[in-house]
């Protein structure tokens, strides 16, 4: 039987467990009714950029120095992921009297205003983005959505540094 390449199957990790967070994103979105703010979009948007990065480096299954390339690239947008989620954390923490107004859907602003503005009004964050409709142990989606990005940064950065815990043959 022939050995699975230790590079192949950590993207196949990260790809499985990126589509699993991707996936009960999706059932609290159509199932549970919670409508993703423009912030928690974007945390999305990172999770699939790491699922996409997996999948390729899944495909490729490289045994050179490629993996790094795979591995620097989810490192960067696991950082970018967690930048965003902990934005999100800090506007969820500020007092009720410094939460910003609520502003108007994504939708709408990406139909009416200029992408740079929307961009800037999507990270800037807004009252709908502090609210928490949902927990798991007291911690809410955002919370969540920042260990994980951060448990990405660190396998994918020692993957990169290290080449992993296993040696390619």
């Amino acid at each position: 039987m022939k050995k699975l390449n230790p590079h192949r199957l950590f993207y196949l990790l990260l790809l499985l467990t990126c589509g699993a967070l991707l996936g009960f994103g999706y059932y609290l979105q159509f199932v549970n009714g919670l409508e993703p703010c423009p912030l928690c979009i974007l945390q999305r948007l990172a999770f699939i950029a790491v699922f996409i990065i997996s999948v390729i480096g899944f495909i490729h299954a490289p045994a050179t120095a490629w993996f790094r390339v795979y591995s620097g690239l989810i490192s960067i947008t696991a950082l970018i992921g967690a930048g965003i989620a902990g934005r999100q954390v800090w506007l969820q923490h500020l007092p009720a009297d410094k939460i910003p107004e609520c502003g108007p859907g994504l939708e709408y602003m990406l139909d009416v205003l200029p992408l740079a503005d929307t961009i800037k009004i999507i990270f800037t964050g807004s009252g709908e983005c502090a609210e928490v409709n949902w927990t798991l142990l007291s911690l809410s989606i955002a919370e969540w959505s920042l260990i994980c990005f951060v448990a990405l940064l660190i396998v994918s950065a020692v993957h990169c540094v290290k080449g992993g815990l296993v040696k390619s043959p």
